[in-house]
């Protein structure tokens, strides 16, 4: 292929006029501005750390398979439509410059980059894909290494909204829900507050049904009454959760949807 050809030509003289003789000794390279379309394979190079292959005209980035060591990667200003499969395994990445391609699915993008638990700047401006709604609380939540996001620092407040968006609404949600849960049922009787210190009271044999901790009724019959209205109220709660919409359908979504309602069944 004539381009990595032109590609592994201005390795080698790179090489040589640093007087570098040996892969191993490679930690970078320069191959931006270039106009190269593919670059060839630089596994040989094992230990490289930072890479330049921005101002090219790439639109897959798939040298760099073998790199397990790279901690800066430069891609800005090429034509990249798509990074699945040739990023992710790079999990020593701490700058990662991405801004002025042509990359379009937000989702995918941000999947490639979560095993990056070490990166810590990141530029995704200038690509179709930073258009989306919500976009930089998306990106925030789902990597949260970014410390520098499009240029900007990333701020503890953002980081609260970004959780409040994608996460503390299921959680709120999953708390609402009283699955078996015992209600408050009729108010409860007041009970003496110094009953421990009054003389234990026998009933009358015709006193039947009745609640020792109160003074007997006379009636019967009015407290087995009491007995059944006093009976623990049970509480249960049915949610249709698959016509809740994901946090990426609400993000997508021109108008605000709204949740469905939770239906509550009471019963004694």
């Amino acid at each position: 292929n004539n381009m990595e050809e032109e590609a592994l030509q201005i390795i080698e003289a790179q090489l040589e006029d640093r007087g570098i003789r040996k892969d191993i000794d490679v930690t970078l390279l320069y191959l931006s501005n270039r106009n190269l379309k593919e670059v060839c394979d630089l596994g040989r190079f094992k230990i490289l750390r930072y890479l330049w292959l921005n101002g090219n005209k790439l639109r897959r980035i798939d040298c760099i398979l073998n790199n397990f060591r790279l901690s800066e990667l430069y891609l800005e200003n090429n034509d990249l439509i798509d990074i699945s499969g040739a990023l992710g395994h790079l999990t020593c990445l701490q700058v990662l410059m991405l801004h002025n391609n042509q990359l379009t699915k937000l989702e995918e993008v941000v999947r490639e980059l979560r095993p990056m638990q070490a990166l810590r700047v990141l530029n995704l401006f200038n690509n179709p894909l930073a258009q989306e709604n919500e976009y930089r609380s998306y990106v925030i939540h789902h990597l949260p290494s970014v410390e520098l996001l499009d240029r900007q620092e990333v701020l503890q407040s953002e980081r609260d909204r970004a959780w409040r968006m994608y996460e503390q609404e299921q959680y709120l949600l999953r708390e609402t829900i009283a699955f078996g849960r015992r209600a408050e049922g009729l108010p409860p009787r007041t009970r003496s507050q110094d009953r421990h210190k009054r003389p234990s009271t026998i009933p009358d044999k015709d006193v039947v049904a009745n609640n020792f901790d109160t003074p007997p009724y006379e009636n019967p019959n009015h407290a087995v009454a009491l007995r059944a209205v006093s009976r623990a109220v049970m509480q249960y709660s049915m949610f249709d959760w698959s016509k809740v919409p994901k946090a990426e359908e609400r993000r997508l979504a021109e108008k605000p949807q709204e949740l469905p309602q939770i239906v509550t069944v009471r019963f004694k």
